[in-house]
Formats: structure tokens, C-alpha cells, sequence
């Protein structure tokens, strides 16, 4: 009997946890939510308000392509992928066989031009002396035919004598007349111009100026100074004007095209700062820029085909607007970027008195120019003006 009621005894619950202890860890945890909220608060109006980030960008950079102006065959390269070139250098040869042989033809057609002109103009000074003579001749005649009209009263003269001087007096005057059309029409070729600037030695002159012009450029140069990349062209191919030979790429002129969400532009402004970082560099290298231009278009608007919303089944997709940032370029010689590379772009929003759009450039020099042929030009004047001199007479040269 006692083992059936020890049996039927209750077991007693498990005791409810305490109140005071329950409300601790309520506070605990109220605690931890409020410290981070107000952590997110104050990290949100200190910072996150005042920066707009993201990691869609890429370097970009001016890619030059090196193009032949004249057709010929590859005689040598003198670059490579990876060489550093410099403004004016060459770097591919051509055949110049066949423009030598051209340049030859127009140096002597500037020379045998000069002569001509020089004959034209002794044909002025040779038809001058011919009408001063013509003129002593109609003179003398017309003297003559006065005399004797005198003597004819007096029968010392006859008139056939007078009919006769009266005919070379007629005839003294047709050749004078003659004689000053003559000169007339070689004034016409030389009239109020000096022998440079009469028509056929400009014709010559422009013909060997295309020749040389021609035959330096069977030596392709690098407009701009920079790295080699892409060598396309090989020894022996045959190239056309407009062939791609290489690209050349000026590292010190890189930017960074930074695609940002259409929502993240409102307070972005063109000179507000940015801080960049490279993949390749982590960290370790933080690049400082500037906002130099905000897109005007998202890269949907420019693609090849565009995109077609008309249809029921449009869904909306936020844009993204490229933003370029230029960077400092003493960072950018000590830590260079190559074209295509990741960058992390955080932009400082607090300057919002920027504009949106780049104002008008007020400074005629172009952003970008080169005088690497500048030189060509000039050499073939220099040669043109030298053919000119040595074909002159020798009293015009002292």
C-alpha cells in the first residue's frame, strides 16, 4: 500500500525563471538595438548621406590608332607590344621605291618650271628692246616722209620717192604695232607677280610638295608619346591607307568611367572629390579625383540597339549614367592604371554648388594636339624655296 501511494505522488514542475531576469535580458537586447540604430543614424547623417559609391568602373583612356596615310609594303617594324614610343618616333617603314622615283620627277619639274618662267620674263625684256627699236624705225620713217613731202614742191624728190617712203613708213608702223601686241601678251604671263608666284612654279611647287610629303610618310610616326599595344602589322604585308598597324596608349592621359544608378545622382555635381581605389593595387594605393563630367545618356541609350519599351511586358530596371572622374596625374605616374582594370569610386556629395553640366570652353586651344608632323611641312618648303633659288640667274641670287 505505501508503494502505491509513494507511485501516485505528483512530480513537481519545472519553476518558472524569474521576472527580474526575463526583463534583463529584454533591456539587454533593447540595448544592443538602440546602440545600433543610433550607430547606423550617426553613420548615415556623418557619412553615408554625404557619399554615393559604387564598384561598376572601369579605366578608360585615349586608345590612338596608328594608321598608314599612303599605300606600300612593310620594310621594317621598329615597335613593339609594350615598348614606350615617343612623340615623332617611327615605327613602321615602307617601300619608298615608288616615291622616291615621284619625288625625283618633281624636283626636276619645279627646276626645268623655274627656267620657263625665267625664259617668260626674258621674253618681256626681249619685246621691250624690240619695241624701242620699232619705235626708232617708225621714227625715222616718219621723218623721212616729212622731208621729203618738202622736197616734193621743189621736184628735187619725186613722188614715187614720196609714195615709197610713206610705204616703209606704213610698214615701220605694222611691225611696231606688231611688236607691242607681242609684248603684251608676255606681259600678261608675268604681269604683277613675282617669278615664286606665278602659276607654273606654284603648280611645280605643290606637286613636290605632295611628293615629299609622300615619301616621309612611307616612315609612320607616333602622333603622341605612350606604350605600344595591339601590334597588328607584320614584314612584307601590304597596307592601305587606313589600315590599323597599332594602337598606341598615353597612360598619363586615363580617367575612370564610374557607372552610377540614375538614384544616386541627384547631389552629384561636376568638381566634387572622389576617392578610387584599383583591384590591382588595393588598398595599399588610394587615388585622388575629381567629377569632370556626368553622362548624358545611360549606356542603353547609346548601344547599337537601342532598348524597345513599348511592349506590355516592360518591366522597370534602374539606369546607370557613366560619370567620368579625372585623377591626379603625380599619382597616376607614381601608380599607373592600365585601360580596362576594376576601380572602387567613392564620391563626396557635401559640395553640391557644382553644376550638373560642364560649361562652355572658353580657351581656343584644343584639348588635344600633336606637331608631330608639323616638321614634314616645313622640311618640304625649305627644299621647295632652295630648288627655286638654285635655278635662278645668278645676279637675282646675290
Amino acid at each position: 500500500m505505501n508503494s502505491n501511494t509513494a507511485s501516485q505522488t505528483p512530480t513537481p514542475a519545472p519553476a518558472a525563471p524569474k521576472p527580474s531576469k526575463r526583463r534583463r535580458a529584454l533591456l539587454i537586447l533593447a540595448a544592443v538595438v538602440i546602440v545600433v540604430g543610433v550607430a547606423w543614424a550617426a553613420f548615415y547623417l556623418l557619412y553615408a548621406r554625404w557619399h554615393q559609391d559604387t564598384d561598376d568602373a572601369y579605366v578608360q583612356g585615349n586608345v590612338v590608332s596608328i594608321v598608314p596615310q599612303t599605300a606600300g609594303t612593310v620594310v621594317s617594324i621598329d615597335a613593339d607590344d609594350g615598348m614606350k614610343v615617343s612623340a615623332g618616333q617611327a615605327l613602321v617603314h615602307l617601300d619608298p621605291n615608288d616615291a622616291q622615283v615621284a619625288y625625283d620627277q618633281a624636283v626636276a619639274n619645279l627646276a626645268g618650271s623655274v627656267r620657263q618662267v625665267r625664259g617668260l620674263y626674258s621674253n618681256v625684256s626681249a619685246g621691250q628692246a624690240d619695241v624701242r627699236a620699232r619705235q626708232v624705225a617708225v621714227d625715222q620713217a616718219r621723218a623721212d616722209v616729212k622731208r621729203r613731202e618738202g622736197l616734193v614742191a621743189s621736184g628735187a624728190v619725186s613722188r614715187e620717192e614720196l609714195s615709197h617712203a610713206r610705204d616703209v613708213l606704213a610698214a615701220a608702223e605694222a611691225a611696231l604695232s606688231a611688236s607691242g601686241g607681242q609684248l603684251s601678251r608676255s606681259r600678261a604671263l608675268v604681269d604683277a607677280t613675282t617669278l615664286q608666284e606665278t602659276p607654273q612654279v606654284q603648280l611645280a611647287a605643290s606637286q613636290l610638295r605632295q611628293a615629299y610629303l609622300n615619301l616621309q610618310r612611307n616612315a609612320i610616326v607616333a602622333p603622341v608619346s605612350g606604350y605600344v599595344a595591339k601590334r597588328q602589322v607584320q614584314l612584307g604585308q601590304r597596307v592601305q591607307p587606313g589600315t590599323t598597324l597599332m594602337t598606341i596608349v598615353p597612360l598619363e592621359q586615363v580617367w575612370v568611367e564610374a557607372n552610377f544608378k540614375e538614384t544616386q545622382l541627384h547631389d552629384m555635381r561636376i568638381g566634387q572629390p572622389v576617392e578610387v581605389q584599383s583591384d590591382v593595387y588595393g588598398g595599399d594605393v588610394t587615388y585622388q579625383g575629381k567629377v569632370s563630367s556626368l553622362g548624358l545618356g545611360t549606356g542603353s541609350a547609346f548601344s547599337l540597339l537601342p532598348a524597345q519599351n513599348a511592349s506590355g511586358n516592360w518591366i522597370k530596371i534602374v539606369q546607370r549614367v557613366p560619370v567620368r572622374i579625372d585623377l591626379d596625374p603625380k599619382q597616376l605616374a607614381d601608380h599607373p592604371l592600365r585601360l580596362g582594370l576594376s576601380m572602387s569610386v567613392d564620391v563626396d556629395i557635401h559640395d553640391q554648388s557644382g553644376p550638373m553640366l560642364a560649361a562652355a570652353r572658353n580657351n581656343e586651344k584644343p584639348l588635344l594636339s600633336t606637331t608631330a608632323y608639323e616638321k614634314q611641312l616645313a622640311d618640304a618648303n625649305a627644299l621647295i624655296t632652295r630648288i627655286i633659288e638654285q635655278n635662278l640667274p645668278a645676279s637675282a641670287r646675290e
